[in-house]
């Protein structure tokens, strides 16, 4: 047994901060990922919501530590002193919100103001099963974004995550 009754396998912890302006989804981003569940419903963060998932990759274990972030103003001063010791920061936008879009170079600011490169910034768009909003012609459109087609992307992961179908409901809640 190595000193401080560590087993060879310690736990690795990594803190994950979600950003992003109100109503982009974040919460739903995180409840999908932590119980593989949809609402419809909106209810605003109120200052900071925190989850923990423990999750076993090959060889080890880690736990991962989400911190879900208000998007309203009245709860921005808050937030830097979460983004200071987070592994990496999730900022999310609307898709078929041009607005939100364009907010994010400022939570890359702050963050990176707090971290410096020393952290992971991953950009979601949010919402895609709303696309049919052509929300994607706009964004190519957007100051920056039109370098992005000729940027080398292998620093860049795309991950598509859908609403999961809905179940059909069989009356009388009989299966058979």
């Amino acid at each position: 047994m190595s000193a401080g009754g560590d087993f060879g396998n310690p736990l690795r912890k990594f803190k994950l901060v979600f950003l992003g302006e109100q109503s982009v989804g974040k919460t739903s981003l995180i409840t999908r990922f932590m119980y593989d569940s949809f609402d419809n419903t909106y209810q605003a963060t109120i200052g900071i919501d925190f989850l923990s998932k423990t999750m076993y990759l090959e060889d080890r274990t880690i736990r991962l530590q989400l911190w879900d972030t208000a998007g309203q103003e009245r709860f921005r001063s808050l937030i830097p002193s979460y983004i200071r010791d987070s592994a990496a920061a999730v900022v999310v936008y609307d898709i078929t919100n041009v607005n939100s879009f364009q907010q994010t170079t400022k939570w890359i600011d702050d963050v990176r103001t707090e971290r410096g490169s020393d952290v992971i910034i991953m950009l979601v768009g949010n919402k895609t099963d709303l696309a049919d909003k052509l929300f994607r012609r706009v964004a190519a459109a957007l100051p920056g974004m039109e370098s992005t087609q000729d940027r080398s992307r292998e620093d860049m992961i795309d991950i598509k995550l859908e609403k999961p179908q809905e179940q059909p409901v069989n009356e009388g809640g009989c299966s058979c």
